[in-house]
């Protein structure tokens, strides 16, 4: 499945990914190949990305995932350190 987290201002990630962790509103979830469409909006935190056996993290300022046909775009309204 391909990830996209765009902020305003320029595109963060882009690339296949085996799953992406995200700070939802209601709490942390993940998301993996085959999801189920939906639009969530998230809370400043821990975006974690897997990639076969590979990890990367970043924060978050708040924001919006939408996943539909194994596409997910993280909408977020800024990077955090």
């Amino acid at each position: 499945m391909t990830l996209e987290i765009l902020t305003p201002d320029k595109t963060v990630y882009t690339g296949e990914v085996t799953s992406v962790t995200v700070p939802g509103t209601s709490g942390s979830f993940e998301v993996l190949k085959g999801h189920a469409p939906i639009i969530s909006t998230l809370e400043d935190g821990k975006v974690v990305i897997r990639s076969g056996k590979d990890s990367q993290s970043m924060f978050i300022k708040g924001g919006v995932i939408e996943v539909i046909n194994d596409q997910v775009i993280v909408l977020a309204e800024g990077i955090g350190h």
